[in-house]
């Protein structure tokens, strides 16, 4: 295993040892889930997967110009069989969004395979889109939840995984429902389009992010940058990334220039990342004492090719040297470490050496390594990039193979000094994307706050209003309509009996009360009258007036219930209507004053919103009958510092 497996801890964060500026990759085949197939069927479907990935990205990978190393995959037998890699894309972040691009490609080109990618930061696609994310994904509930699939973002959704799955359940999950909507559906919209906008950029973003550029550097720069010009971010890296101890080495230039100043100059033209060339032009540096003589600075053009050449002449004497210092080149690479590796994982399967059928995976091992070899050249050259100099530097070469040859210009640079505009249009787009989030949670918090006031929280008059309708279409004298769920019991009541005895019990009490202020002596009609309505007859009958007699009774009892409350303060606790203002008139007499009392009704609303509010406020927040009973009407009013005005 070339690459340590590192477990994801976070969308957003790695809490771990990882290096900077570096994307890690794993693409896991359907395949290597099946406990029952031999390691040496997985090891050989897993090297023909490899070859088939690297041929389908061949076309993209060859021509682009990484900033530190290509794109590579690494075939891992344990503890699950996968392709791994990593890539350090250091200040050019378009080497990450190619990789995404290429990852992307794979998934389409090859349906049955689970693709996890992130970087130092974390999972860095979702950072990309962290507007749109689902509210339950965080970094507690990421883990092995993010893969890409058949060319989309799979988020596993919690309603199949309360908890954060292994790795191995995850990926089955997604092999046995590839067409399972509810997985697809726990990635928002909103998510794979903004993705699909940043990954269809490419791979034309990546063809526009090479400049090519005419440079001046001795010949043995030159004859290095022919044979292997991806060599140049080696170059550009080393004189980028320079030190005290390294640019020792660029003072003598002992492998680049051997004849010092006069080392011939030639030019030619190289192409770079525009990462690369701006690393370049942003830095000043003196050319060494022993460098051959540079142009005017008058002719612009002819000094601006030899600067840059000077520099990436240097840069190549300060890696050269290092690297050789360093020593141990090509470790890893050799056919007899892949050997080993391969018996080390279990794939001759303890086959005795020299079996026929030891020999035949023998034979399979290296036509796989002859392959792979070959689409992983330049990995090899940037690993062990002393041992190819020196082969290069070791052929016959002179600045006459250089003289007969047409350069193209170099190409516009004003993007370099001139990208503000682009600058401000990429802040602009953010901007507008952070707006419209916002915008959006400021709209679902209005409503949240909506929905947990209540309709009517602040509308005082329509409590009132939904008490009256709540009366007449809620409630009747057989009392209070209450939810079907509830466990209720019949009650045996005769509702009009019940009325016609209150009636009989008040009208008796009420006439009783009259005839103490009359002469005993005077013959009234009301003895007759109440000798007749003892009558069980007349009770059990309805009178021809029995509606005209109904407004009498109400009219009597609410005489007799003034008069019993008459003497009490209960009256004046109640609000009337005008009550302010007679308050306001001066020089009210007391008799006017009860004449007005008198005439001057109860307002109904306002007392009873009065008596709720009362009621709700001393529940201080707890449940009681006044939430309970607003509840019921649909109404919830807010608390008490929130009360509207």
């Amino acid at each position: 295993m070339s690459e340590p497996d590192v477990d994801s801890t976070s969308i957003f964060s790695q809490k771990t040892h990882l290096p900077d500026d570096t994307v890690f990759y794993s693409i896991y085949p359907d395949f290597s889930l099946n406990p029952t197939t031999s390691t040496a069927t997985i090891t050989a479907e897993l090297h023909n997967l490899h070859l088939q990935i690297l041929q389908t990205l061949a076309p993209f990978t060859t021509t682009y110009i990484f900033q530190h190393q290509p794109f590579t995959l690494t075939p891992v037998l344990s503890p699950l069989p996968h392709l791994h890699g990593r890539l350090r894309f250091g200040d050019n972040l378009e080497d990450e969004w190619f990789v995404s691009f290429l990852l992307f490609t794979v998934s389409q080109s090859f349906p049955n395979l689970s693709i996890s990618l992130h970087d130092s930061d974390g999972q860095f696609l979702l950072i990309e889109t962290a507007f749109h994310l689902p509210r339950w994904l965080n970094p507690n509930t990421s883990t092995n939840r993010v893969f890409i699939r058949r060319g989309r973002l799979y988020i596993l959704p919690p309603s199949h995984f309360p908890n954060i799955p292994d790795l191995i359940t995850a990926l089955k999950f997604l092999s046995e429902n590839d067409n399972n909507p509810d997985i697809l559906r726990a990635t928002p919209d909103a998510v794979q389009l903004n993705l699909e906008k940043k990954i269809k950029e490419y791979p034309e973003k990546a063809r526009k992010n090479v400049h090519g550029v005419r440079i001046r550097v001795p010949v043995s720069v030159a004859w290095v940058l022919k044979h292997e010009p991806c060599l140049i971010s080696l170059a550009v890296g080393g004189f980028y990334d320079r030190d005290v101890d390294s640019m020792k080495f660029a003072e003598k230039m002992e492998r680049f220039l051997p004849n010092g100043k006069e080392e011939s100059v030639v030019q030619m033209f190289v192409k770079m990342s525009k990462t690369m060339y701006a690393q370049l032009m942003q830095q000043t540096f003196r050319p060494p004492k022993c460098y051959p003589r540079m142009p005017l600075s008058s002719d612009a053009e002819a000094y601006k090719e030899a600067e840059l050449g000077m520099k990436i002449a240097c840069g190549f004497e300060m890696v050269y040297q290092l690297r050789k210092r360093q020593g141990g080149e090509g470790k890893g690479s050799t056919w007899e470490v892949f050997r080993g590796n391969l018996e080390r994982s279990g794939y001759f399967q303890g086959l005795l050496p020299g079996s026929v059928e030891y020999k035949r995976l023998v034979q399979k091992a290296d036509e796989y390594y002859r392959n792979s070899a070959l689409h992983s050249r330049a990995s090899d050259i940037l690993n062990a990039p002393v041992r190819r100099i020196d082969e290069i530097l070791a052929l016959p070469h002179s600045a006459d193979d250089f003289k007969v040859q047409e350069l193209p210009p170099s190409d516009d640079d004003s993007w370099l000094y001139y990208g503000e505009d682009e600058l401000n249009a990429a802040l602009q787009e953010r901007q507008k994307e952070m707006e419209l989030f916002d915008s959006k949670r400021k709209r679902k918090q209005k409503v949240k706050e909506e929905e947990d006031a209540g309709p009517s929280a602040y509308d005082l008059g329509e409590i009132a209003n939904s008490m009256q309708a709540f009366v007449k279409k809620m409630s009747s004298y057989e009392g209070a309509e209450v939810p079907e769920s509830r466990d209720t019991k019949d009650v045996d009541f005769d509702a009009d009996r019940f009325m016609k005895d209150m009636e009989s019990v008040l009208r008796g009490q009420c006439f009783e009360d009259t005839g103490n202020d009359v002469d005993h002596g005077e013959s009234s009609s009301s003895d007759t009258d109440f000798d007749d309505f003892e009558d069980d007859s007349d009770i059990a009958e309805p009178s021809e007036h029995e509606e005209e007699g109904g407004d009498a009774f109400m009219e009597s009892y609410t005489d007799a219930l003034n008069k019993e409350l008459k003497p009490t303060t209960l009256d004046r606790s109640f609000i009337r209507a005008n009550e302010e203002t007679l308050k306001k008139d001066e020089g009210i007499s007391n008799a006017t004053e009860d004449m007005e009392e008198e005439f001057n009704p109860v307002d109904v609303d306002v007392n009873l919103v009065k008596s709720l509010l009362d009621s709700f406020s001393s529940q201080q927040g707890l449940p009681g009958p006044a939430s309970n009973l607003l509840g019921l009407m649909g109404l919830q009013l807010p608390e008490d510092g929130k009360k509207g005005k």
